[in-house]
């Protein structure tokens, strides 16, 4: 099959970004689903910049249902559903002796909570394909937890962990797994940092330099 249905989340971010095009970039015949939920002005720039081959919809993550939803729709177009990337997610830094449950839920709920509803929502499709690809963004955090991310670590860890087993689950339907770490990328979360936190942050890169998100998905 040399054209794909894939589906993105967090779609209206720099990395989100980057993804919907690589795919696009990759056949003429591949069809992008922008998963956003609210600033979703980039996304809508993407679809007007590829008519016909992306469609943005409203997405909130966290909630099942409305992943069903938005499933269900790209099946009853395309038939199929090929690609998932999990890549939505927040942060909510703070020290563990001052975060307030709420921080730690939003950020959980976020990352993992999302992670799980979206391959749960996929996998009825591709296991009835019996092939599907499904990459679940993580963060270099996950494997080298720093100091004020106990929520936003455990939530990335929990999604290497979720994707190793899972991906040991699925493998003989034909379905893989996997899951991407990404370092300091020049997205939004940079961009917050004070200047200050960025040369702390670029001392510990060996390049010396951010990563850009078109270099994790060429």
């Amino acid at each position: 099959m040399s054209s794909r249905v894939i589906f993105v989340t967090g779609a209206n971010g720099g990395l989100g970004q980057a993804i919907a095009r690589a795919f696009l970039a990759e056949a003429p015949e591949n069809f992008v689903w922008l998963g956003v939920r609210q600033n979703r002005a980039r996304a809508d720039r993407l679809t007007e910049a590829f008519p016909g081959r992306c469609k943005c919809v409203e997405l909130d993550v966290t909630q099942a249902a409305a992943w069903q939803k938005a499933v269900a729709d790209a099946v009853a177009e395309h038939k199929r559903l090929d690609v998932l990337v999990n890549n939505a997610g927040k942060h909510h830094d703070g020290l563990l002796a001052q975060l307030s449950f709420s921080a730690w839920r939003e950020v959980l709920a976020a990352n993992l909570d999302a992670t799980f509803h979206g391959c749960q929502a996929v996998l009825p499709a591709m296991i009835t394909q019996r092939v599907g690809r499904i990459v679940n963004i993580a963060s270099l955090s996950a494997l080298l937890a720093p100091a004020g991310q106990t929520n936003y670590a455990a939530a990335k860890a929990g999604v290497v962990a979720l994707t190793q087993s899972l991906a040991k689950e699925v493998a003989r339907i034909g379905i893989t797994v996997n899951a991407v770490c990404p370092g300091y990328v020049e997205t939004e979360p940079l961009a917050a940092m004070s200047e200050e936190e960025r040369k702390a942050a670029l001392a510990r890169v060996p390049m010396r330099r951010f990563g850009r998100p078109e270099e994790h998905f060429p």
